[in-house]
């Protein structure tokens, strides 16, 4: 442990500062700097911050604090009153204090802050002589005994309520809800000194009842209750659920910041507010926020009143009658104003600002890097470029691959939105589109996901407690709440699909049914949502792939593209994939599989022809098969050379075991038999002899040609055939022939042998001298790894197929991971599945020894992967940092390797900066 325990900050000073997340926590740390930084020392109540460390003493410990630590407390707990001008506990004027957590990286609302600490029954008539306001000091109390309550003696005791509606929390907002029906008011502003006065009295009762507790009425008890239970939040349920999503490491810790309370519950010149110093849902460079008049700041995220936009920028359908912060407090609007420039402008990036005003005065109580979904992470980061703010280096590794990822996801498709009505309409705080069944809890939402089903999670407002079911869910709806409310919030972090404040909306959780507009429902029943607009339709709309006309993300790959060393291919199969795989930005085909003309559409007629080549008996009648086939793969291997222009095109020969092909319809069968004029019986024992016991490492790949060479050089012909033509008319092509499953020198040769007795008669037919292609392998036996020196004689390049070779190397069968890989994952076994990221101790390893032999035997050996992990940030900065020359990913995957790549060129210079200084 370190010597010093606790960092003080306020009065433009500050133990601590902005680059010391890891010990004082986010909000500790950004705490410190805007108190003591020279050049910011803003209006920061102040307080201290105890660090990340105690909290890891504390589990370590049987939660028990450092002994240092009471004595360090104090004494910073004494600079703040001196400060203040006031004493913690004191009968006469008392000071209050927040207890507030803070990690390393933002969680928002996965752990506990308790407010309003130090008000007692004998604090309680100082306070109310000092302010002359009897009724906010019973607001004031009776927040601290419903947070109290639920955090520190339910939660942080580890008593677990029978239910979510049976805990203390709820059973207080019951009580409450009870007072204000029977005074017939709405809003908790509505309620008199007496009304609230009374309502801790019954408080009290309740939880006396109900936790057989007496409420605390000791300051220091309260302070110190109110810190353990921050410590004990890390470790909450829905704080390790965030962390598991998040990838949050668990020894992080959390640091707790004990604060000076400031009031916005003070009455009609005061108010609470959250402010973003831009706009988060879309990046554009404006102020936005919202805030509530005579309110403290559990108010504004918790979507129980509507709040009110700051500037007619933040303005929306939602809350266009109310008065904005600009109309109602100029002063105070233009003093945030010019706060909130200074704060981006000495971050350097937006910032999400929580702001409390106490009696016509401005208070700051936080600043930190405000989350965003995709589309707004890459405008800030073109935009901040474009200003000159940070470097196009800084610009590249602020967006995220899953930030590029929300970027590529499904709208709702325009023609069919045209074609609906809405049923209502929202706040749009997460983009895209989403349509799925209605469910009105989150163990639903996972339960009813687990299962397979696409649900929507439909909520009066979400809670923290709903995080796993919110992860579950395609989208989000909730009847209540802002732009800044935890719905809002966690979304836009996830890049989900999320509308909050839906007006229509209203839900009776009894019966699971919702009305919405005029229209009710029920849970199962489809609903759309349309997050850009907040837009909610019933039923099920047709969604669409989202367009690449977007200026804002094309040059933000630009910058990517001026950065990277890697090439980026994508895996298409079809002219069509071809061209979209082009408008992401792929710089050739690193993977064309020719069996796959055999699926999906239009494959019909070739995929008949290739069974009659699979189950001929003697070499005539596949010969035979094999030229009926041959029109349908050349057809679709030009197609896409053409569509790639002069970019290469990396063409895989027939991979899978031939067994695979058979049909198993009895019509198929019947009409295979006949076309081949042999009975029915006749072909059941050919097929039957094309059965393998392990198919995987069967009859396949090279083998097929090496044992059938027609079938090598029916797809050799399609390709060099392809080619010549188009260079006949004048077009550049760059075919690549690649040979799967080899794991031996000598069956390359075989197999080149006949690629070019091929090409000699291909040139001789077209009068050409020459195509220009290359001939090389697919390494995806650890065998070819060891041996690539040998290989690369006469390969001219190697793809490493990493789906196969992680199999290989694992022995894992992927079909069939499904019963024990995810128990070797939630137990520790494996820290990722391999099928998703390289394994770079094992499989990473058997590449590098590849990559190293095979370019010693051929200086300037091509060399790419082509499996999966080929779009798999992870994986893309592994095959950076070995040398490769490209990566190959599926088309939708372009744009994220792209950024992946340039990141991955960022990360190493970081790295090489760092040891020159070591």
């Amino acid at each position: 442990m370190a010597n010093k325990n606790v960092y003080f900050f306020g009065a433009g000073k500050a133990d601590g500062d902005g680059s010391m997340k890891n010990l004082l926590g986010g909000k500790g740390a950004n705490l410190a700097e805007m108190a003591g930084n020279k050049d910011l020392r803003l209006p920061v109540p102040p307080g201290f911050t105890i660090t990340t460390e105690v909290c890891t003493y504390y589990y370590k410990n049987n939660k028990k604090f450092p002994k240092s630590l009471n004595d360090e407390v104090v004494k910073a707990l004494a600079k703040v009153e001196k400060i203040m001008g006031k004493n913690f506990g004191d009968t006469k004027d008392p000071l209050l204090v927040s207890v507030r957590s803070g990690a390393r990286k933002s969680m928002p609302g996965m752990m506990e802050t308790v407010l309003n600490v130090g008000l007692t029954q004998k604090t309680i008539p100082g306070l109310i002589n000092k302010t002359k306001n009897e009724r906010f000091v019973y607001d004031a109390y009776r927040r601290l005994i419903m947070m109290y309550s639920d955090v520190v003696m339910e939660k942080a005791a580890g008593i677990e309520p029978e239910s979510d509606e049976m805990g203390i929390r709820k059973q207080l907002e019951r009580i409450m809800a009870e007072v204000k029906n029977k005074k017939g008011v709405k809003l908790d502003t509505d309620l008199s000194a007496a009304d609230l006065k009374d309502l801790c009295d019954r408080f009290k009762q309740k939880i006396k009842e109900v936790l057989r507790k007496d409420f605390p009425d000791d300051a220091y008890e309260q302070l110190w209750g109110g810190v353990a239970a921050v410590f004990q939040s890390w470790n909450g349920k829905r704080a390790i659920s965030y962390r598991r999503i998040e990838n949050i490491p668990d020894e992080w810790g959390t640091a707790v910041t004990v604060q000076t309370m400031v009031f916005g519950n003070m009455g009609n010149s005061s108010a609470t507010g959250v402010a973003f110093t831009r706009n988060p849902g879309n990046g554009e460079n404006e102020f936005y926020g919202e805030y509530l008049v005579n309110a403290q700041g559990e108010d504004v995220v918790a979507g129980i009143r509507t709040p009110a936009p700051i500037n007619s920028y933040s303005r929306s359908e939602h809350n266009k009658e109310l008065k904005t912060l600009e109309e109602t407090m100029p002063k105070i609007y233009k003093e945030l104003f010019d706060i909130q420039n200074r704060l981006e402008e000495h971050y350097h990036d937006m910032q999400d600002i929580e702001f409390t005003i106490e009696s016509g005065r401005l208070f700051m109580l936080q600043c930190r890097i405000g989350k965003r979904n995709g589309p707004a992470a890459v405008r800030m980061a073109v935009d901040m470029y474009k200003e000159k703010l940070i470097s196009k280096e800084e610009a590249i590794s602020r967006v995220t691959p899953a930030q590029i990822d929300e970027l590529l996801h499904p709208i709702i498709d325009p023609k069919a939105e045209k074609d609906h009505k809405p049923l209502a309409k929202g706040l749009p705080a997460g983009p895209g589109g989403a349509a799925g069944m209605i469910v009105f809890n989150a163990d639903d939402a996972v339960e009813w996901k687990d299962k397979g089903k696409k649900v929507i999670l439909v909520r009066e407002e979400t809670s923290p407690e709903d995080v796993e079911g919110m992860r579950a869910a395609e989208a989000i709806l909730t009847a209540r709440g802002g732009m800044t409310s935890h719905a809002a919030l966690v979304a836009r972090g996830w890049g989900k699909c999320c509308i909050v404040g839906c007006g229509a909306l209203h839900i009776d959780y009894q019966s699971k049914t919702a009305v919405i507009g005029e229209k009710k429902l029920k849970e199962g029943d489809w609903i759309t949502l349309n997050g850009t607009k907040g837009n909610v339709y019933e039923g099920k709309l047709a969604m669409m792939d989202v367009g690449t006309e977007n200026k804002v993300f094309n040059d933000f790959l630009k910058l990517c593209d001026s950065v990277r060393r890697l090439n980026i291919r994508t895996n298409a199969d079809t002219p069509e994939d071809a061209r979209r795989a082009r408008s992401f930005g792929a710089e050739g085909i690193g993977l064309f599989r020719t069996e796959h003309m055999f699926y999906g559409e239009h494959s019909e007629e070739p995929l008949f022809k290739l069974r009659k080549m699979i189950v001929s008996n003697s070499e005539k009648e596949r010969k035979a098969a094999l030229q009926e086939l041959f029109p349908f793969v050349k057809s679709d291997i030009k197609g896409t050379l053409e569509a790639m222009e002069s970019l290469p095109v990396t063409i895989r020969l027939l991979d899978p075991p031939l067994h695979e092909f058979v049909p198993k319809q009895e019509e198929q069968l019947e009409n295979l038999s006949k076309s081949l004029n042999i009975s029915r019986q006749d072909l059941d024992k050919r097929a039957a002899l094309l059965h393998e016991s392990n198919p995987m490492m069967g009859h396949r790949g090279v083998r097929l040609g090496v044992t059938y060479p027609e079938v090598t050089e029916m797809q050799v012909r399609a390709i060099l055939e392809s080619a010549a033509e188009l260079i006949k008319e004048g077009k550049k092509v760059s075919p690549e022939i690649m040979i799967p499953v080899v794991c031996d020198v000598k069956e390359l040769e075989n197999q080149f042998a006949i690629v070019k007795k091929v090409e000699k008669e291909v040139l001789a037919k077209y009068n050409l001298k020459k195509i220009s292609y290359l001939t090389g392998t697919m390494i995806e036996i650890p065998r070819a790894a060891l041996v690539a020196d040998k290989i690369a004689e006469v390969a001219e390049f190697f793809s490493f197929g990493t789906n196969d070779l992680t199999q290989m190397t694992f022995g894992f069968s992927r079909d069939d991971i499904g019963g024990f890989l995810p128990d070797y994952l939630n137990k520790g076994i494996l820290p990722v599945d391999p099928f998703q990221t390289i394994d770079q101790a094992g499989v990473g390893e058997l590449m590098q020894i590849g990559i190293t032999r095979g370019r010693k035997a051929r200086k300037g050996l091509k060399v790419g992967i082509c499996g999966e992990h080929g779009g798999e940030p992870a994986s893309v900065e592994f095959c950076h940092r070995v040398g490769m020359n490209y990566v190959s990913c599926s088309p939708f995957r372009v744009p994220i390797a792209r950024l992946a790549a340039a990141q991955a060129v960022i990360k190493e210079g970081k790295s090489k900066k760092v040891k020159g200084k070591k």
